[in-house]
C-alpha cells in the first residue's frame, strides 16, 4: 500500500469524513476546531469549537455532528510527537454539538443524559432511522479515571438516552452493513465489543458475566502492547479500528477469527473513513505527527454511510 500525505501540521486530527466534493473534514482536538482539508493539500476552518473536538459524522440534514471531550491537558514527547495525557486544567465539560456548514454555526445539543454530565464524547455514527449512538470515553485524571456509556440520540436535540452504562473506556463505534450489530472498541484493553441490535437505540444484553452486555469479539490481538482508537466498517463486514502504541489499522473480521494489521509510521494512528472511487481510499489520521494520510489501494471498499454531504 503506498501512503499519499494529503496534510501537515495539524494540531492532533481526528474524526475524518470524506466530503463529496473529495475534500475531508476532520476535527483538530489540541486546536479546537472543526477543519476541512480540500485536494490539494490546502486547510482551513470551518468553525472553533473549543474544549476537544473529538469524533464527527455527517447527520441527515447536511450538518456536521460533533463529539466533544471538553479538553486535553498535553504533552510533546522525543520526536516531536504531541499526545494527550489527562483532562484538561480549563476543561469546558463534555458534549454534542452540531455544526452547519453553510454558516459555521455551533449549536450544543446535548451535555447531560438522565442528569448526569457527560465527561468526554468520543466517537458517533448515524443509523437508517436518522438517530445516532455515541460514545462517552470519560476523562482520566492524576489519580482516578472515569466509567463512560453508549448512548443514543436525535440529531434535533429531543432526546437521548443509555445503551449501556457503565463501560470502560468506549471509544470508536460502528455498525455492521445490516444495521444489525453496533460495535465499540475498548481503548484501554484493546477490545472489540458487539451487541445486537434490536430497534433504534435499542440492544440485547448478554447477562453476567459479561461487563456491561456486549460479546467479545477480540481483544489485544497477537499480544501487542496497543491501545484501540475509532473505527469504519468496510463493505464486507470487517471492523477497521485505528490502532494505537501498535501503530496502524487493525483489520477484524465479524466473527473475530481473522486479524491484520496495516501498519503505519504513528504511534497515534487515530481514525479512518473511506471515500474516493468505490470507497476504495482510506483517509487516515496519523495524530501525534499531525499529518492526514490516504490510501488509494485499500484493498475492501469501504461501507457506504447512511448520510453524505
Amino acid at each position: 500500500m503506498k501512503i499519499r500525505e494529503l496534510a501537515t501540521g495539524l494540531q492532533f486530527p481526528e474524526g475524518p469524513v470524506a466530503m463529496d466534493d473529495g475534500s475531508v473534514l476532520l476535527v483538530e482536538i489540541a486546536r479546537g476546531t472543526l477543519t476541512r482539508v480540500t485536494p490539494d493539500g490546502r486547510v482551513h476552518v470551518v468553525a472553533d469549537l473549543g474544549g476537544g473536538p473529538n469524533g464527527a459524522a455527517i447527520g441527515p440534514d447536511g450538518a456536521v455532528y460533533v463529539c466533544n471531550n471538553g479538553g486535553f491537558a498535553w504533552t510533546r514527547d522525543p520526536g516531536n510527537y504531541l499526545r494527550p495525557i489527562g483532562q484538561a486544567n480549563d476543561y469546558s465539560g463534555g458534549r454534542i454539538e452540531r455544526v452547519d456548514l453553510n454558516t459555521g454555526k455551533v449549536e450544543r445539543l446535548y451535555e447531560q443524559v438522565d442528569g448526569i454530565g457527560l465527561r468526554g464524547p468520543n466517537d458517533l455514527v448515524f443509523d437508517a432511522h436518522g438517530g445516532f449512538y455515541f460514545t462517552d470515553l470519560g476523562k482520566v485524571r492524576e489519580h482516578d479515571m472515569d466509567r463512560g456509556g453508549i448512548f443514543y440520540a436525535q440529531p434535533n436535540g429531543s432526546g437521548v438516552h443509555a445503551v449501556a452504562r457503565p463501560v470502560m473506556t468506549p471509544n470508536g463505534i460502528a455498525l455492521s452493513p445490516d444495521g444489525q450489530t453496533l460495535y465499540y472498541a475498548e481503548t484501554e484493553g484493546a477490545r472489540l465489543w458487539a451487541f445486537d441490535v434490536t430497534g433504534p437505540g435499542h440492544v440485547r444484553k448478554d447477562p453476567w458475566p459479561s461487563p456491561q452486555g456486549a460479546r467479545l469479539v477480540v481483544a489485544s490481538p497477537a499480544n501487542h502492547w496497543q491501545r484501540f482508537d475509532s473505527m469504519a466498517v468496510d463493505a464486507e463486514g470487517n471492523v477497521c479500528v485505528a490502532t494505537l502504541m501498535h501503530g496502524g489499522i487493525s483489520i477484524v473480521s465479524p466473527d473475530g477469527q481473522h486479524v491484520e494489521h496495516v501498519p503505519l509510521p504513528d504511534p497515534f494512528t487515530t481514525n479512518l473513513c473511506f471515500g474516493g472511487l468505490n470507497r476504495r481510499t482510506a483517509y487516515i489520521t496519523l495524530s501525534a505527527t499531525g499529518r492526514l494520510v490516504a490510501i488509494d489501494d485499500w484493498p475492501t471498499a469501504g461501507l457506504a454511510l447512511h448520510y453524505n454531504a
